[in-house]
């Protein structure tokens, strides 16, 4: 387990992209059980641990995972995301060229439960959300595209949902659309930089998640 950031009021890591963040019907070993065993070795704890579930990325994507140490980060931290106030960048590849080298794709998104899917609307539906981000087009290589995004929106798998929609579905997200799945199960999406004011010591923090040691990354992990 890779620890990107840690003090005794919040500790970051770096998910890979087989981890689920919070337990499911797999029932298959959280990161957030990790963390947690983590935390009683290192500090000797006796008992249970508290650790408090920020924020989540899907199962299938890598990067910077925040959990609350206290139950004042936690509350703060959980303000803090509803309203927008943490900035989240992600990198994305993708293998269709998009629209502009750089833009703002605006959507209303609406979850299917059964399913586990959101579909994009361009106006308001009942049960929809709005979501926005910006991307960037960073690079190509010889097959693909790679984006850099910014996120101003939290919605259920928001920005595999509206590259899609834009005709650049992520590489490996056959949910999504692509035509093939990763070797390895992932989608070609990481949470790269997320950057905040601290819960408690009220100063400036970004956290940066190295990008995974497999597949397209080890193409372009040297250029970003």
């Amino acid at each position: 387990m890779e620890i990107l950031y840690e003090d005794n009021h919040i500790i970051a890591v770096n998910k890979q992209s087989s981890e689920l963040v919070q337990g499911d019907q797999t029932g298959d070993e959280t990161l957030s059980d990790k963390v947690k065993k983590y935390i009683a070795a290192k500090y000797h704890k006796k008992g249970n641990v508290f650790l408090g579930v920020v924020h989540r990325l899907d199962r299938p994507v890598s990067g910077a995972v925040i959990f609350a140490r206290t139950s004042k980060a936690l509350a703060r931290l959980n303000n803090m995301f509803r309203e927008e106030k943490v900035l989240k960048k992600y990198l994305a590849v993708v293998r269709e060229r998009p629209p502009a080298e750089k833009g703002d794709l605006y959507n209303y998104l609406k979850k299917n439960e059964k399913q586990n899917k959101s579909y994009a609307y361009d106006n308001q539906v009942k049960g929809s959300k709005e979501a926005h981000l910006s991307y960037c087009l960073v690079m190509r290589t010889d097959r693909y595209y790679l984006l850099d995004i910014d996120l101003h929106t939290g919605r259920h798998h928001q920005i595999r949902c509206q590259l899609a929609e834009a005709g650049c579905p992520i590489k490996g997200d056959l949910k999504y659309g692509f035509s093939s799945s990763n070797n390895d199960g992932s989608i070609s999406l990481h949470a790269w930089k997320i950057h905040f004011i601290h819960p408690v010591k009220n100063e400036e923090i970004e956290i940066t998640a190295p990008v995974p040691d497999r597949d397209i990354w080890l193409k372009i992990k040297h250029l970003i």
